[in-house]
């Protein structure tokens, strides 16, 4: 499976952040936003990636992520010119795609906890899988109405009156049929390509499942001002807590074989005296004490 990072758009809802970088160019906490979809998409085990953006803020993505290979990884490129939707990205990302299934993340996106997302990319074999996520405001999201027996009978995007609390966060996993589908998908009223559209045409077909995320999982869309503040706030209190990183693509390629020991050393010793880098080298020597009992 192959994984796209869709990280364009006009990024107007953080003017006047905007004018110095792209919005998934901002920092989270102490990360780049960014590193969060990357790192959910490598624990979810997917070595392959495509990274669209527009014109302007692909230099600044490949001077931060280069092609991938210091994390065991291959990313590519590509350009969105001009943001119609987000089903737009698998036309962008065609050839890329190519015969296999694919995964798209949403670059603002931040996820941390349960292992749903695992799972789900694990039992992955045809269809699509999207996922369903309690919140308190669905008027804002695609809503997923589901019947008295869980499974999913309707989607709409950001309707007057929802018919559930659930909404479906900015992670999509789809077979092949992902690019014909979204070929034959109308410009919606907003004249973009739907996201919607295409799971509402995978659940006509009977081919969509949806995943209901538990309550331990957090989802922060961190597109907004105030939504990054406390997305920063949030990873800062789990980092400082528990001791860990969230959204740190070097231990998470490391903890799926991406990487070596000896690489994730070589790695470490690139990084510049930090926080980050006191980070990886105390998982280095950890995995080293572990070895040698």
């Amino acid at each position: 499976m192959k994984g796209i990072i869709l990280a364009g758009g006009a990024g107007s809802r953080l003017f006047p952040l905007t004018l110095v970088a792209s919005k998934q160019l901002q920092p989270v906490y102490d990360k780049p936003m960014v590193y969060y979809p990357l790192t959910t998409l490598i624990e979810s085990g997917i070595r392959e990636f495509c990274l669209i953006s527009t014109p302007h803020d692909l230099p600044r993505f490949r001077q931060l992520l280069g092609d991938g290979s210091q994390w065991g990884l291959s990313i590519e490129y590509r350009e969105q010119a001009k943001p119609e939707g987000i089903a737009q990205a698998f036309l962008i990302a065609e050839s890329f795609i190519g015969k296999d299934s694919v995964t798209l993340i949403l670059g603002d996106n931040v996820f941390y906890g349960g292992d749903g997302f695992n799972r789900a990319f694990a039992e992955f074999t045809e269809g699509a899988t999207i996922f369903g996520y309690h919140v308190n405001d669905p008027e804002r999201y695609g809503v997923v109405e589901f019947d008295g027996e869980g499974r999913a009978i309707s989607i709409e995007e950001k309707p007057k009156a929802p018919k559930s609390n659930y909404a479906v966060p900015g992670l999509y996993i789809y077979d092949n049929e992902v690019v014909a589908i979204t070929k034959a998908l109308k410009p919606s009223a907003r004249g973009e390509l739907e996201i919607t559209a295409v799971n509402v045409e995978y659940l006509h077909r009977g081919e969509l499942r949806v995943c209901r995320l538990n309550r331990g999982f957090a989802w922060l869309d961190a597109g907004t001002s105030s939504s990054l503040h406390e997305a920063s706030a949030y990873v800062q209190t789990i980092e400082k807590r528990q001791g860990i990183k969230i959204g740190c693509p070097e231990e998470a390629a490391f903890r799926n074989g991406f990487l070596s020991l000896g690489q994730l050393e070589a790695l470490t010793g690139k990084i510049p005296k930090c926080e980050y880098r006191d980070y990886l080298a105390e998982l280095v020597a950890e995995t080293k004490r572990l070895k040698a009992q």
